[in-house]
């Protein structure tokens, strides 16, 4: 037997989108400044080689147009280096070149030698300049199960808030299935992190962004009225018009009745085609 409760959804924005052009993200230019030397045990060439990787560093990630010295540049960074024993001593901040506004001041440490990563300064460095949000738009995940698609259909605004037009829950038990048809709305908050590696199954995979999300839904399974998921690592394909979820998911609901029905015992969105 199967029970299937539904709503009649009308997804304006969803044919609007359909219709619609899709914009491209904009690529901020940030221009990274000669390091200065800071007290003794500095050498010209330890700024130089610094310098240099920071630049390689930023411009790894591909969410960036990186430049050395401030021409042409949206956003600056400068900054000194000094040495404390074993220790260099980074010491910076950002600008916004239009303005001359200080958008943030940091530092960091590294040890002197050897190629210490220079990810969690960089990091530090662009925490505030706008870059390029993929995850923006209108997206849908479909799960094929023995009674029809469980779908979720959600869109990620540029202001971090969130619109669930559809979120499917579903349970199979004692050969029954019941599906709801929810929707509803939350907030979310998106890290790019191009060029970052994390283990996953024993696997280095390579991540595009890490993403929180908090939904609070309506006319669903009652575990799945909030879904808070941080955390969440996204890979995106190289036209940035599919993404998955590689180290978790967006539950949906319950298999209790072996793999007959459906591999594992829970259920969750993790591969999203956008809308077009």
């Amino acid at each position: 037997m199967v029970l299937i409760l539904k709503r009649i959804i009308l997804i304006f924005s969803f044919l609007f989108l359909a219709s619609g052009t899709i914009f491209a993200q904009r690529i901020p230019v940030v221009g990274v400044m000669p390091f200065e030397v800071r007290g003794s045990g500095v050498t010209s060439a330890d700024t130089v080689n610094i310098t240099n990787r920071i630049i390689a560093e930023l411009s790894s990630w591909g969410t960036l147009s990186v430049v050395q010295g401030s021409g042409g540049a949206e956003y600056i960074i400068r900054g000194t280096i000094s040495r404390q024993g074993a220790v260099f001593i980074l010491s910076a901040e950002t600008v916004n070149a239009g303005t001359g506004q200080i958008l943030n001041e940091y530092s960091e440490q590294i040890a002197v030698g050897g190629e210490a990563s220079l990810f969690l300064f960089c990091a530090k460095a662009v925490e505030r300049v706008p870059l390029p949000n993929y995850l923006v738009g209108l997206w849908r995940s479909s799960l094929p199960m023995p009674d029809g698609p469980v779908v979720c259909i959600i869109e990620f605004k540029s202001d971090r808030t969130v619109v669930v037009e559809r979120y499917d829950t579903w349970e199979h038990k004692q050969n029954n299935a019941i599906r709801y048809e929810g929707y509803g709305a939350g907030a979310y908050s998106y890290a790019g992190f191009a060029n970052r590696h994390i283990t996953v199954n024993s696997q280095a995979v390579r991540i595009d962004a890490i993403v929180n999300v908090n939904l609070t839904l309506e006319e669903t399974l009652p575990e799945q009225t909030a879904v808070n998921q941080p955390g969440l690592s996204l890979v995106f394909n190289s036209e940035k018009t599919a993404f998955d979820i590689v180290n978790g998911l967006l539950p949906c609901g319950t298999n209790h009745d072996g793999p007959s029905v459906y591999p594992s015992s829970v259920l969750g969105f993790t591969s999203f085609n956008k809308i077009q």
